[in-house]
């Protein structure tokens, strides 16, 4: 019996270990298996039927038919502040250059292993088969390339319907959020136009500078860090911040073909290289596959494709207005993708602040209705930063959107970071201890029949990605407030090591090579601060670094940079500052 016991526990470690190990490069697909392990008979797929398909496909293009008759319908004509007219110095994109099987190999490297039911066969298996399979790929897609035509297999989506939040109920077609599975193919062909168009946008400076979506050396990360150094650069120059963030309803969805191929053409995208997205975008179709149950087919007359890779840089392009009618009205801002927050400084509230605000909503709501994407007023979200000695001043604020009288919030959620009116983040530093703990308990559950490469696998996914999320942001908080997440990673490492909860936790760290958590927020600053210097980072950060230059020989001439010296009786907001390591800034960050 004991033979028989080690023998089927030996098994289960194999087979955890092995479906464990093939979703390691795809976290969506790993973490639904082991959903699927903790929760067996709570699968909420498991009820789909084609019926049901049928169902939410018809829910998902009656909404998306619906919102684009209304935006029609209402669609003012007032002006709003445009962006300037192309430049005829651009350098036009006319056409594509066909591509080299080494060229092939590179798009390959950087896809993700994921295979659409449309596939003939797995991404894995053509990997193992790319080198006889090479010629034939580049072959279809030079030919796509030069005659500007996309072949009509590769317009065809099969949707997987996802719940936009975890808990919410799965009989309610408003909680599913479709993403489009492509086939590799085109996905391939979709990366070798991606390659060349980036390349075009980056040679003539067309990208949006604070548009942080989809972008090489861009992130959410980037974004809030430099959101942030600017609320608390305010908040010490005695001003509070005013921060707006706007919700639209199915933003990549809603997209006009034509109002698209009309930016495309005014960034200088012509000829065949034109021709090309509008045989991209016309033709396509899709419908629901999901375990094994299908939906009919049905044509896409809007939008762009969520989870293609060409998607969301013709979203930013389709959005590329925006910024220029912010600045308009002299607010900072900052997007990623759909998600875009405006800001503003003032001591006080006037007339002229309100008015700034308001003409502003209104121009962006304008635009928006006008360009066929819908602008949640009743989703908008105000909060206020500034010193405690201001803000009680702004207790009767409020802001009319469309209609909607908006009230400041005390925590938002923005880009996945709690924000709260003091900038001390321990709401978000709860919900990570909070969210980490329930699923350390979920893995102890695994962890007897998990080998350790495997569970270290998973602590990685569950875990150490929420301890590190964004935790620049989190320089200088004091040790008390980041001894809970402390505690997350000793927890972590003790269910990796299977050691007791009494031994001492340093040795662990140290054989396991884990930096503690303010190390690892200060490997971070450094490593952000390196990027910066050697343009591996965003403009809007690297602009923030000044290289030390002194106006005559001193001792410290041969210092790149240098700490500055922090009047800290000035800092109104966030941590305490710290001698060392400099934020990326330059200046007091948390």
């Amino acid at each position: 019996m004991l033979l028989y016991k080690s023998a089927v526990n030996e098994a289960r470690s194999c087979y955890y270990s092995g479906i464990i190990h093939s979703g390691s490069s795809n976290p969506r697909s790993l973490f639904s298996t082991i959903n699927k392990l903790l929760k067996p008979h709570d699968n909420i797929t498991s009820t789909f039927t084609t019926e049901k398909c049928d169902r939410l496909m018809s829910f998902f293009t009656s909404k998306i038919d619906t919102i684009h008759n209304q935006l029609a319908s209402s669609s003012a004509n007032t002006p709003v502040p445009g962006p300037p007219l192309a430049s005829p110095s651009i350098h036009r994109l006319s056409h594509f250059t066909p591509i080299t099987t080494a060229d092939l190999s590179k798009i390959f490297s950087t896809m993700k292993s994921s295979t659409s039911p449309l596939d003939p066969m797995s991404s894995d298996l053509i990997k193992a088969c790319l080198t006889p399979l090479a010629p034939l790929i580049t072959d279809t897609i030079n030919s796509s390339l030069t005659t500007g035509t996309v072949p009509s297999p590769l317009k065809l989506a099969a949707i997987t319907p996802l719940l936009k939040k975890p808990g919410l109920d799965p009989d309610d077609p408003n909680n599913f959020r479709p993403i489009s599975n492509l086939t590799f193919l085109s996905k391939l062909l979709e990366g070798a136009v991606a390659a060349q168009l980036n390349q075009h946008l980056l040679t003539n400076k067309l990208y949006e500078t604070f548009q942080s979506g989809f972008r090489t050396h861009h992130s959410t990360e980037t974004a809030l860090l430099k959101v942030t150094n600017d609320l608390l650069l305010s908040s010490d120059s005695g001003t509070i911040t005013i921060l707006l963030l706007l919700d639209l309803s199915a933003a990549f969805d809603t997209v006009n073909h034509s109002i698209l191929l009309n930016r495309l053409q005014s960034i200088g995208i012509t000829d065949t290289a034109l021709l090309w997205f509008n045989s991209y975008l016309s033709g396509r179709s899709h419908y629901i596959n999901i375990n094994n149950h299908t939906s009919s087919t049905t044509p896409v007359r809007h939008g762009v494709p969520q989870g293609s890779v060409l998607g969301p840089v013709l979203f930013i392009l389709y959005i590329l207005p925006l910024g220029h009618i912010i600045r308009h009205h002299g607010l900072n801002f900052h997007c990623y993708a759909d998600d875009t927050q405006l800001y503003i400084n003032t001591k006080t509230i006037t007339p002229e602040i309100l008015s700034t605000l308001t003409n502003c909503i209104t121009d962006i709501k304008i635009w928006m209705s006008q360009n066929f994407l819908k602008l949640n007023s009743n989703k908008t979200e105000i909060i206020i930063f500034g010193p405690k000695s201001m803000l009680h001043t702004f207790q009767n604020f409020s802001l009319s959107i469309d209609g909607h009288s908006v009230t400041p919030s005390a925590l938002v959620r923005n880009l996945g970071l709690y924000m709260d009116p003091a900038l001390s983040f321990k709401p978000h530093i709860n919900h990570i201890t909070k969210t980490s703990f329930f699923h350390l308990r979920n893995l102890a559950r695994l962890r007897p029949t998990l080998s350790p490469s495997a569970a270290e696998t998973l602590i990685h996914a569950f875990i150490t990605s929420r301890l590190d999320y964004c935790n620049s942001i989190l320089y200088g908080l004091p040790s008390n407030v980041l001894q809970k997440l402390q505690y997350v990673q000793n927890s972590a490492a003790r269910l990796l090591t299977r050691s007791p909860s009494r031994e001492h936790i340093t040795p662990i760290l140290r054989k396991l090579h884990w930096l503690p958590i303010k190390q690892r927020i200060q490997f971070k600053i450094l490593l952000i601060t390196y990027k910066a210097l050697n343009n591996l980072a965003p403009p809007y950060l690297t602009d923030l670094l000044h290289r030390h230059s002194p106006p005559c020989r001193l001792r410290s001439s041969d210092a790149n940079l240098l700490t500055p010296i922090i009047k800290t009786k000035y800092r109104t907001l966030g941590a305490e500052p710290s001698p060392s390591p400099p934020p990326p800034s330059g200046t007091p960050s948390p």
